[in-house]
């Protein structure tokens, strides 16, 4: 095995046992007790609901991640990326068009493998823990969207990729890089009003002391705010969210119907306004500008390294092609993208402190913002102490009671 495999098989089970222990020290923090914080908001039943809940997800993360990295090793060693290629040229199609099909299959096979593990965590996990509403037919249907979506949206853009790196030269990285960059802006402009309504309704709130409320709200700290809308996220989970989306006229903010449903009106304005905090934050664009700069170094990268022969050798590769340079520089990319993980997870718990800090700020009452936090955690199960390390790799949230810390010290100022 050359430097190139070294570097890939080591990132990829570094990853994996390092997500092992993560999990491992996740699990031991089970055994604490309910936070005073939270005496009269779960009882000892729900408690250990929430726990049970956490211990059942994080054991059922560890055989699928086992199982994802044993069939890609196999995979790997067995030379099925090359067994595949060659069944994929004796097609003859045009080079383009070969690696539309080679990366398709691939994709396909690692969806289908997947599957199982969907289906048991949506009708044997979810039901469990009585959150799932998914009906066979919605998760059908949402699978064949997702797919349709991938092949109207992403099959041009992967067009585009391959035909620059096979015929644009040195500049191709530069071209891929505008391109996928215009491609970003232009999802993020029309997921709001359509591709979200694809998979669910979003229904402007009707007039009433809620939608009122939000106005004045929106209104008190001059946030142009044309409606708000609320989704049916009871089709497929009594889970309970809200988001912000788009940006410009398109903009977007939605709130679940199970949070309408769970919350008073006070506490829906202070997640709101948690929301808002995050556009006047910037952090919306923030997003969008680092998505951007991420993806114009990894092009570069990816031009100095996609025609390596190495690279290839490491594959047992017979041929060199665009295509398959792109999966295999994606997984040299592993140990840069987990360590930009890492700090685009520690970015965003930055900026969910500061969307919190301007939601308090901003509404007549914090202890608000608190409840509705608390009633978010119990209506999820969500773990209310992780383990701080599992928190560095795995959480874009900081955990509830740091929110709940955070905010009191921002009152004591």
């Amino acid at each position: 095995m050359n430097i190139f495999g070294i570097i890939i098989l080591t990132a990829l089970l570094f990853e994996y046992i390092l997500n092992i222990i993560a999990d491992v020290l996740n699990l031991r923090t089970l055994s604490t007790g309910l936070p005073k914080e939270f005496d009269r908001v779960y009882d000892s039943d729900s408690y250990k609901k929430s726990q049970d809940y956490t211990r059942t997800r994080t054991k059922f993360g560890i055989i699928e991640s086992t199982f994802s990295i044993i069939v890609t090793l196999i995979f790997w060693f067995a030379g099925g990326f090359n067994y595949l290629d060659q069944i994929v040229r004796n097609w003859n199609f045009a080079s383009i068009w070969t690696g539309l099909f080679y990366i398709g299959i691939l994709v396909l096979m690692r969806s289908i493998l997947s599957l199982p593990f969907s289906i048991y965590s949506t009708f044997v996990i979810e039901e469990r823990f009585d959150f799932n509403k998914t009906t066979p037919a919605t998760f059908i249907f949402d699978l064949i969207k997702g797919l349709l979506l991938a092949v109207v949206l992403g099959g041009p853009l992967l067009i585009g990729i391959l035909a620059f790196f096979q015929f644009a030269g040195v500049l191709a990285w530069l071209y891929c890089w505008i391109v996928a960059s215009v491609f970003i802006l232009f999802v993020q402009f029309i997921a709001p009003t359509w591709i979200m309504p694809l998979f669910n309704k979003f229904t402007p709130l009707e007039s009433g002391e809620l939608k009122n409320a939000i106005l004045s709200y929106a209104h008190s700290v001059s946030f142009s705010l044309r409606d708000v809308f609320m989704m049916d996220g009871s089709k497929r989970s009594s889970k309970s969210n809200a988001f912000f989306a788009g940006f410009g006229k398109n903009k977007r903010i939605a709130l679940f119907d199970t949070l309408i449903q769970k919350h008073t009106i006070a506490e829906l304005v202070a997640v709101l306004a948690h929301e808002i905090g995050h556009y006047k934050k910037k952090h919306i664009m923030q997003g969008i500008v680092i998505s951007i700069l991420h993806m114009g170094i990894m092009f570069f990268l990816m031009s100095i390294f996609i025609s390596q022969q190495g690279l290839f050798d490491a594959f047992f590769m017979k041929n060199i092609s665009v295509y398959a340079g792109l999966l295999f520089f994606g997984l040299l990319f592993t140990p840069i993208e987990f360590l930009l993980s890492l700090a685009l997870n520690a970015l965003s718990r930055k900026n969910e402190y500061e969307a919190d800090r301007f939601s308090v700020e901003t509404i007549e009452k914090s202890e608000t913002m608190i409840d509705a936090l608390k009633k978010l955690s119990v209506d999820n199960l969500s773990h209310l102490t992780p383990h701080p390390f599992y928190v560095k790799l795995n959480y874009s949230h900081p955990p509830v009671m740091e929110r709940i810390r955070a905010i009191r010290n921002y009152d004591s100022y």
